[in-house]
C-alpha cells in the first residue's frame, strides 16, 4: 500500500489529485507515517505550483514534526514569492530544537535559508554586503572550488573586477564554471577584451563558455565577432545550444544580416531546434528587423510549439515597425482567440501601429480595452502613442486636453510630439502654449527652437521665423560654424553639383536666394559643420561630410530609441565598440577597405565631445 501512494503521489501533476491522495492516506491511517507524509509535504511544497498554503496546512496538522519536514517548508518557502517566511518557520525549528534533538538544523537547514535570505533582498538578512560575504569566505579553513566560485561572483557583483581577478588567479584549482564566471562578469562590466583574454585561455570549453562568449559579444554590439565565434563553433563539430542560437539571431537582427540569420534559420530547421519556444520567438524578431515580415509570420504560423506571449508580441511589433496597422489589429484579435491576454508591453507597438497607420477608432479602442478590459494601468508610452495618434491625425487641440487629463505627469517627449504634430498642422498658438510648458519645466533644446520655427514658418510669420533661428548672440563659436557651413556648401555645388532642396522645405514669401540661405542653415548641418571645422583640418571633403553625418545619424538614431541625450547613458567604454560596429558598415569603408576603422570612429568620438562641451559652455 505504501508503494501504491508514492507511486500515485509520483505521477499527480495538480493539486486538486494531492487532494484525493491526501484523503486516502488519511482513511488507510497512512498519513501518520512520517515517510508518506514528508514526501506528500515536499510534493506540495516544491513540485507542484501553488501549493505551497496547502503544504503549510498539512505541516501545522502534523504532530511531531521532524527536520526534514521543517527543511521542505523553509525550502518552499526560499523559492516562493514569499521567502522571508523561511526564517519564521526557521525560528519556530529553533524553538522546537530546544526541546526535541531531532529536529536541530543542520547544513540543508542553511543552505535553503541563505537562498530565501537572497531572494527576499533584506539588509536586515545581509543581502547585498560584500564585505560579510568576503568575511565569511576568509574565515573558512579550506574552501572548496565552489567556495572560491561563490566569492569571485560576490566581488563581480560588488562591481570589484580586480578583486574577482585577484580570487581567480589565487584559485588553488579551477573548473569550467570558474572560467565560465569570469566570462560573465567580464561580459556584464562591457570588458570585452577581458572577454577574449580569458576566453582565449581556456584550455577547455564547454557548451556554457561558448554559448556565454557569444551573449557577451552580442550584448556589447560585437556583431561579426559573433558570426565568427559561431562558425568556430560549428567548425569544431559542436553542437550550437539554444542560448548560442538564441546569441547569433538577436546578432543578425541587430545587424541587419539577413542572409546568415537564414543559415542560421536552416541550422535551427536540420538541428530539431524549432521546437523550442525561445528560438522560434527570436527567429521572429530577427526576420522582422531585417525587413522580411513575411518570413517572420510565416515562422508564427509554423511553430511546432504553443506560441506564448513573447511569440505574439514580437510578431505584432514587426508589423507595427513596418506600418502594417490593419494586420496587427488582425493579429492581436487572434491573439486574444488564442487564449493569450495581451499584456502592457504587447499594447506599446499595437498602439504605435494604429498612430502610424492613421486608425483613429482602432487606437482609442485598443487603449481603452487596455484599461477596462484587460485593467493595465497605462504607461508614458502609451500615453505617447496616444498623443502621436491624435497629433499625426491633425486634431492637436484634442491631443493637447488628452495630455493635461493624463493621470501621470507627461515628459518632454510627450510635449515635443505635440509640438512637432503643431509644426505639421501649422497651429501657432498651440504651438507656443507647448514650447511655454517645456519652459516652466526646464526642459527645452535646440530642436523645440527648430520645431517652433517650422511653425511661424507655416503660417507666415517671418520676423519669428528669423527671431527664432537666428537670435542667438553671435560668438566666434557660431561664425566658426557658419563660414564653415558656407564652405561646405559651395564645395558641394562646385565638385558635387548639389542643389538645395526648397520646395516644401520653406514656405512661400520669401525669395529663392533666402529659402536655399534657411535650408542651408539648418541647426543640425550648423552643428555638424562646427565638428567638421573643429577637428577634420586637411582631410578631404567626402571623408569629412561622411564623418560628420555619420555622427548625425548615430545621435538622432540614439536618440530616437532611447529619448535622451547620448552622453547621458553611453559610457566611454560602450562608445567605442558601438560606433565601431556601427562604421564597420558605412559606405566609405566598404569602397576604402584600407580606411582604419578604429581612426574613424575615434574621429566621431573627438566631435561628440567637442559638440557636448561647447554646448555646455553655451
Amino acid at each position: 500500500m505504501n508503494q501504491l501512494c508514492l507511486h500515485l503521489l509520483n505521477q499527480c501533476k495538480t493539486l486538486k489529485t494531492v487532494d484525493h491522495i491526501h484523503a486516502c492516506l488519511l482513511k488507510t491511517g497512512l498519513f501518520s507515517d512520517p515517510y508518506i507524509f514528508g514526501k506528500l509535504l515536499h510534493h506540495c511544497s516544491v513540485t507542484i505550483s501553488d501549493s505551497l498554503d496547502y503544504a503549510t496546512r498539512l505541516f501545522l496538522h502534523y504532530p511531531n514534526p521532524n527536520v526534514f519536514m521543517y527543511n521542505t517548508l523553509i525550502r518552499g518557502f526560499s523559492e516562493s514569492p514569499r521567502p522571508q517566511n523561511s526564517i519564521t518557520t526557521f525560528i519556530e525549528m529553533r524553538r522546537e530544537s530546544s526541546l526535541f534533538s531531532s529536529v536541530s538544523p543542520y547544513s540543508f537547514t542553511f543552505a535553503f535559508l541563505l537562498k530565501a535570505a537572497a531572494n527576499y533582498g533584506s539588509l536586515m538578512t545581509e543581502c547585498g554586503r560584500v564585505d560579510f560575504s568576503m568575511k565569511v569566505f576568509d574565515e573558512m579553513l579550506e574552501p572548496n572550488v565552489v567556495a572560491w566560485n561563490a566569492a569571485v561572483t560576490v566581488c563581480f557583483r560588488g562591481g570589484d573586477l580586480e578583486s574577482s581577478e585577484r580570487l581567480f588567479e589565487s584559485m588553488p584549482f579551477k573548473d569550467s564554471t570558474s572560467w565560465n564566471l569570469m566570462l560573465a562578469g567580464y561580459a556584464k562590466a562591457g570588458e570585452m577584451e577581458m572577454v577574449r583574454k580569458v576566453f582565449s585561455e581556456m584550455e577547455v570549453k564547454d557548451d556554457v563558455s561558448w554559448s556565454s562568449m557569444i551573449t557577451a559579444l552580442t550584448q556589447n554590439g560585437c556583431f561579426y565577432e559573433v558570426f565568427s565565434v559561431f562558425m568556430d563553433l560549428q567548425r569544431l563539430g559542436l553542437r550550437p545550444n539554444e542560448v548560442s542560437l538564441t546569441g547569433v539571431l538577436s546578432a543578425c537582427a541587430q545587424a541587419g544580416t539577413f542572409e546568415f540569420g537564414r543559415v542560421v534559420h536552416g541550422f535551427v530547421e536540420k538541428s530539431r531546434f524549432s521546437w523550442i519556444i525561445l528560438v522560434n520567438n527570436t527567429l521572429i524578431d530577427m526576420y522582422s528587423k531585417c525587413g522580411y515580415v513575411a518570413m517572420a509570420r510565416l515562422v508564427l504560423e509554423t511553430m511546432p510549439a504553443t506560441k506564448n506571449i513573447v511569440s505574439w508580441t514580437s510578431m505584432i511589433a514587426g508589423l507595427a515597425m513596418h506600418g502594417h496597422g490593419e494586420e496587427v489589429i488582425q493579429l492581436l484579435h487572434e491573439m486574444e482567440e488564442s487564449g493569450i491576454k495581451p499584456d502592457r508591453i504587447t499594447f506599446v507597438p499595437v498602439l504605435y501601429a494604429c498612430s502610424h497607420a492613421g486608425l483613429i477608432e482602432q487606437g482609442h479602442e485598443c487603449f481603452s480595452k487596455m484599461k477596462n478590459v484587460y485593467n493595465i494601468e497605462p504607461s508614458i508610452e502609451h500615453y505617447g502613442c496616444m498623443v502621436d495618434l491624435y497629433g499625426r491625425a491633425g486634431d492637436v487641440r484634442k491631443a493637447y486636453e488628452f495630455i493635461c487629463q493624463m493621470p501621470v505627469p507627461p515628459n518632454d517627449i510627450i510635449w515635443r510630439t505635440l509640438l512637432g504634430a503643431c509644426s505639421i498642422h501649422g497651429n501657432v498658438e498651440l504651438a507656443e502654449q507647448v514650447k511655454e510648458r517645456l519652459s516652466e519645466l526646464c526642459l527645452t533644446d535646440s530642436g523645440d527652437y527648430v520645431l517652433l520655427s517650422n511653425v511661424y514658418a507655416v503660417a507666415g510669420k517671418w520676423n519669428n521665423v528669423e527671431t527664432i533661428r537666428c537670435g542667438e548672440k553671435q560668438n566666434n563659436i557660431t561664425k566658426e560654424a557658419y563660414d564653415k557651413l558656407r564652405e561646405i556648401m559651395l564645395k558641394l555645388k562646385v565638385e558635387g553639383g548639389y542643389v538645395p532642396e526648397v520646395v516644401g522645405s520653406v514656405l512661400h514669401h520669401v525669395e529663392d536666394e533666402e529659402k536655399e540661405d534657411s535650408v542651408t542653415k539648418h541647426n543640425e548641418k550648423l552643428a555638424v559643420a562646427f565638428g567638421m571645422a573643429k577637428l577634420c583640418k586637411g582631410r578631404r571633403l567626402w571623408y569629412e561630410i561622411e564623418v560628420a553625418f555619420t555622427l548625425s545619424r548615430m545621435v538622432l538614431a540614439h536618440a530616437e530609441i532611447t529619448g535622451e541625450n547620448i552622453e547621458h547613458n553611453v559610457k566611454l567604454n560602450e562608445r567605442k565598440s558601438w560606433l565601431l560596429n556601427s562604421c564597420n558598415g558605412t559606405r566609405l569603408l566598404k569602397s576604402n577597405p584600407c580606411r582604419n576603422v578604429e581612426e574613424y570612429a575615434d574621429d566621431i568620438l573627438k566631435i561628440i565631445w567637442m559638440l557636448e562641451a561647447e554646448r555646455r559652455k553655451m
